[in-house]
């Protein structure tokens, strides 16, 4: 019995000495496993240094001790645990609840482990107050990358783009068709495409009932001597110009005191010959379209318009149109119509513009592309469209306040140009929103609401506590 309890004293005072020599050992196995190289550093992000010697000191960058020694850095994929300071503020506050530590809705009031064998994360007072902020630790910011960006006035100027169709101008299109019938004897060479000038020969004529009116004011002139006749010399030369013909063929029958047997008619434009009926011989009867002659130097584009994007647009805003058809060339011309109709299949309405086209290069038909830059030149309160969360009917977002606090704020929004945003209300100019990150931070924010929501609504009230149970951090 006595050598029974003198090998179990041995036994007993190795273990304690093995477990101070190990705990001695411990703080330098720490030391050295945080003592990297700089390949097995690469790609890793720091969250703070800490000081070599171990004391309670650390630094947010890269500093020297008083003995001139290099703060060691601690990385975010180890196991050190929080900065000394962050350590002794911890140990001053009070815990509220634990959480699980993957996030499941499960909390407790004292500490415990998951069925892994992790501990519940401790939730401290201050950390779960209802001010409306987020309040992040340094290391979860640093990892996510969180970056802020101050709201500041800014012109915003927004791009239209609308696809679209080259038209004739409906104003500068001329048909020739006759108002009597008539026999075309002659057409001159012309045909469709080809450009003619305004008075150039087309074709000439014969008509029974041109000839008639012909030979009758060609009588009056002869005869005319008292008031009566003139006011009928008058009637006659009307009867010639109801039939459409030209004045400069009247002006010669007068001079010349004869009527032709064959009028020729003349182009009354300048334009491109669209098309060309006339041909030799033929009988053309009264409305009968013998030639179509469209000027072409000045044309229209009809864009289509999105629904969204009309209240943007207005009569007299500059376009800038340029033609798939020639790459790099810029064609300048404003909105001179916006149609009051909407297609409602493709949800787009329809707008006009005027181009000059002097060199003919714009051909009916012909696709373009246009961009009309809208917006005000006065700079109003923006920012960067990345930092609006958007749910549809609701827009927020995370006012940085430094220290690691956020708050979500809803705004009304403005116009957007520019990867920038306005911002009409709920916002300040100076106020700095982040840009990067913030649905992250948005997924803390939910994640610890919903976690409060469970803890208030699993906390065991007093007369379910068994007797003699305390409360740990103001919780039962």
């Amino acid at each position: 019995m006595t050598t029974f309890r003198s090998l179990t004293i041995l036994t007993f005072g190795i273990g304690l000495g093995a477990g101070a020599y190990w705990a001695a050992q411990q703080p330098l196995l720490l030391l050295s496993s945080h003592l990297t190289t700089p390949a097995a550093a690469a790609g890793r992000s720091v969250l703070y240094y800490r000081d070599p010697s171990g004391a309670p000191f650390w630094s947010s960058g890269p500093k020297k001790d008083s003995q001139g020694r290099d703060y060691l850095p601690v990385y975010d994929d180890e196991e050190f645990g929080p900065p000394p300071k962050q350590k002794a503020a911890e140990a001053s506050r009070k815990i509220l609840y634990y959480r699980n530590p993957m996030g499941l809705p499960d909390t407790s009031p004292v500490p415990k482990k998951d069925p892994m064998g992790m501990d519940y994360i401790p939730v401290y007072e201050g950390e779960d107050t209802d001010d409306g902020l987020i309040k992040l630790s340094p290391g979860k910011i640093q990892r996510t990358g969180e970056q802020s960006e101050p709201a500041a006035r800014r012109v915003i100027r927004t791009l239209v783009r609308a696809p679209g169709t080259i038209q004739l101008d409906e104003r500068r299109v001329s048909v020739i068709a006759m108002r009597a019938e008539s026999y075309v004897q002659k057409v001159a060479d012309v045909t469709t495409g080809t450009r003619v000038t305004k008075g150039q020969p087309l074709m000439e004529i014969y008509s029974p009932a041109i000839s008639s009116a012909a030979a009758e004011y060609l009588a009056t002139i002869d005869s005319r001597t008292t008031g009566a006749n003139e006011l009928y010399d008058r009637g006659s030369k009307q009867r010639l110009l109801n039939l459409d013909v030209p004045e400069a063929v009247i002006a010669t029958m007068r001079k010349t005191q004869t009527a032709p047997i064959a009028i020729q008619w003349s182009s009354p434009r300048d334009g491109i010959v669209l098309e060309r009926n006339a041909v030799e011989g033929m009988r053309a009867q009264p409305g009968d379209v013998l030639f179509r002659i469209a000027d072409i130097s000045v044309v229209w584009a009809l864009i289509d318009v999105a629904e969204r994007d009309l209240g943007s647009i207005a009569v007299g805003q500059p376009v800038t149109v340029r033609a798939r058809s020639f790459p790099g060339r810029v064609f300048d011309g404003k909105i001179s119509v916006i149609y009051p109709q909407v297609n409602p299949q493709t949800r787009t309405a329809r707008a006009r513009i005027e181009l000059t086209n002097k060199d003919f290069a714009l051909l009916p038909d012909m696709y373009v592309d246009a961009e009309i830059e809208t917006g005000s030149e006065e700079p109003v309160l923006a920012v960067p469209d990345n930092a609006i969360l958007d749910t549809g009917s609701r827009q927020t977002v995370l006012i940085d306040k430094g220290e690691g606090r956020f708050e979500p704020r809803d705004v009304k929004l403005g116009r957007r140009g520019g990867h920038y945003v306005e911002v009409r209300e709920g916002l300040k100019e100076g106020e700095a929103v982040v840009t990067s990150a913030n649905f992250l931070i948005d997924a803390e924010s939910n994640l610890k609401a919903a976690l409060k929501s469970f803890a208030e609504a699993d906390a065991p009230t007093k007369s379910q506590l068994p007797s003699g149970a305390k409360t740990v951090g103001g919780r039962k």
